[in-house]
């Protein structure tokens, strides 16, 4: 272990991590990454140790090397509020963005912050949305359960794709269906019609992620 690994040891224990860390002890890392105000006063933020003491313009820069090519966009015509989980989860599954097709507004509550690490995409409808897709060469996979639809757990993602969510309650819009390249459904066993908006996210993200991420012992 580097005396500068070391030394950030010393500052993450395992008993403070979980809701945060105290002012840094010792000596200040040099490294441009480190933010002064948090290695003053402590980093009581909702990141993982590796990003401890990082400035948030950091935390991003390091994301954008690694984010996966894949993309979320949610249909948002009623003020929808999984739409700040859904946030929090394409950014704990690395998404390269998250689109919010419809209404602008959304609670970013439920998101815990992580919107400021998300790169975040507006479209005011969905043939604006559409028509990003189009020229991004990307394939729109609308997630839904209606007539017609491929099983999730026999179907193959693209590795570069747009994943398309409805809100709670009506779905994705019969244009945003129509205009999809497939239709998938995740299958259910209850007697429930559809799981909750952000489930069904976090669902199709891990999905894609055992399909397109190699996994070492």
């Amino acid at each position: 272990m580097t005396e500068h690994a070391a030394s950030e040891a010393d500052n993450l224990t395992v008993e403070l991590t979980t809701y945060g860390v105290g002012p840094w002890q010792g000596e200040w890392p040099e490294e441009s990454h480190y933010d002064a105000e948090l290695l003053t006063h402590g980093d009581t933020r909702n990141v993982i140790d590796r990003y401890r003491y990082w400035s948030m313009a950091a935390i991003v820069a390091d994301l954008d090397t690694h984010r996966h090519p894949f993309h979320v966009a949610i249909e948002n015509w009623q003020h929808d509020m999984n739409i700040g989980s859904i946030v929090r989860s394409a950014n704990a599954f690395a998404a390269d963005t998250v689109h919010i097709v419809g209404r602008k507004r959304w609670n970013k509550r439920g998101a815990m912050v992580t919107d400021r690490y998300q790169h975040v995409m507006h479209h005011p409808d969905v043939a604006d949305f559409l028509a990003w897709a189009q020229s991004a060469n990307l394939p729109v996979i609308a997630i839904d359960n209606v007539p017609g639809c491929v099983k999730i757990e026999t179907f193959s993602f693209p590795e570069r794709c747009v994943m398309l969510f409805g809100q709670e309650g009506p779905g994705l819009s019969p244009e945003a269906i129509a205009a999809a390249d497939t239709v998938v459904e995740i299958t259910q066993f209850g007697s429930t019609r559809s799981i909750n908006a952000s489930a069904a996210a976090a669902v199709t993200m891990h999905n894609w992620v055992m399909q397109h991420v190699t996994f070492t012992p």
